[in-house]
C-alpha cells in the first residue's frame, strides 16, 4: 500500500529541510506528498481582504516552489493553501495521512529555539505518526534510536524503529531507563539489592518489547541500553550520533491525546536528529 506523506510548509530552514527529508522518503517508498501551508483566517476588518490575498498569492508561490524540489526526485507532489489556525489545519489534515513531516528551528545545544511550541501541539494532536525534522546538518549520522518503556505503546515504537532501521540498513538501539524513589531521610544509600532489582526489571521489560523482532529482521544489528536516569536525556545524549529517534505519546482519547509525556515533550523541545512521534 503507497505511503502518504503531508508535509507543513512555512519558509524557514527549518520547513525546507523537512520538505527535503520526506521527498527522499518518498523517492524511497514510492510514496505519494502532499504540501500544506496555513494563512491565518481574517477578522473582517476594513482593507483586510486585500492583505489576504496577498498572503495567499505569496503562499502559493512558496509552496509551488517547494513542490518543484520534491518533483526533483521523481516524486509527486500536490499543494493545498489552507485558511485558519495553523496547528487546528495540520492536526485536522493528518487524519488522512500516514505521515506528518513539519520543521523545527531548533539547531543544537547552543543556537537556535530552546521550544518548538507549535510544532509540539501538532505533534501532540495529530492523527498518525509526526516527524519533527530540525534545522540541524545530519550528513553522515547512522543509527535508529527507540525509547520504550514497557507500555503497550511500546511495540508500535519498536515495530515502526526496526521496520526503518532495518530499510535503511542501520543499527537499532533501543533504550529503557528507569529512576529511584526519593531516598528517605533516615537513610544514607540506597541498598545494593534495590538498586540491581531495578535495573534487571528494567532490562526484562525491554527484553519483552523486542519479542519477534529478530525473526522479522534477522540481519538488524540491534543495541540494548538500560540505564539509571531520566528517559529523556540518555535518549538525547544518544541522539547526537543517530539518523533517525523514535519516541512515543501516552495519549490516549478525545482530551489525553492533545497531552504529551513529559520525555516525549522534553525530546521534541531540543531534537538532537529527526525525530518521530508514534502513537
Amino acid at each position: 500500500m503507497q505511503e502518504s506523506i503531508l508535509v507543513g510548509v512555512v519558509d524557514t530552514p527549518a520547513s525546507r529541510r523537512a520538505v527535503e527529508w520526506a521527498a527522499r522518503r518518498a523517492n524511497e517508498r514510492l510514496s505519494r506528498v502532499e504540501l500544506l501551508s496555513v494563512v491565518g483566517g481574517a477578522i473582517g476588518t476594513v482593507g483586510e481582504g486585500a492583505v489576504v490575498a496577498e498572503a495567499i498569492s505569496l503562499t502559493q508561490t512558496l509552496l509551488e516552489r517547494e513542490a518543484e524540489r520534491v518533483r526533483a526526485h521523481g516524486v509527486k507532489a500536490d499543494t493545498v493553501v489552507a485558511r485558519g489556525n495553523p496547528v487546528e489545519e495540520l492536526i485536522s489534515a493528518s487524519m488522512v495521512f500516514d505521515l506528518l513531516v513539519i520543521g523545527s528551528d531548533f539547531r543544537g545545544d547552543h543556537a537556535g529555539a530552546r521550544s518548538i511550541h507549535h510544532g509540539i501541539r501538532v505533534a501532540a494532536g495529530a492523527h498518525c505518526p509526526v516527524v519533527v525534522v530540525p534545522d540541524i546538518d545530519l550528513a553522515g549520522r547512522r543509527g535508529v534510536i527507540v525509547g520504550v518503556d514497557g507500555s503497550a505503546v511500546s511495540g508500535k515504537l519498536i515495530a515502526f524503529a526496526a521496520a526503518e532501521a532495518a530499510r535503511t540498513g542501520d543499527p537499532l538501539t533501543v533504550v529503557n531507563t528507569w529512576v529511584t524513589v526519593p531516598l528517605p531521610l533516615n537513610m544514607s544509600a540506597y541498598p545494593a539489592d534495590y538498586l540491581s532489582g531495578m535495573q534487571k526489571v528494567t532490562e526484562e521489560a525491554l527484553t519483552d518489547s523486542l519479542k519477534g523482532i529478530p525473526r522479522l529482521y534477522p540481519e538488524l544489528e540491534v543495541h540494548r541500553v538500560v540505564e539509571r536516569g531520566y528517559a529523556a536525556t540518555v535518549i538525547n545524549r544518544l541522539s547526537r550520533d543517530a539518523r533517525l529517534t523514535v519516541i512515543g505519546s501516552h495519549g490516549r482519547g478525545a482530551i489525553a491525546r492533545f497531552l504529551l509525556g513529559s520525555t516525549s515533550q522534553e525530546v521534541l523541545s531540543s531534537p538532537s536528529t529527526v525525530t518521530v512521534l508514534v502513537r
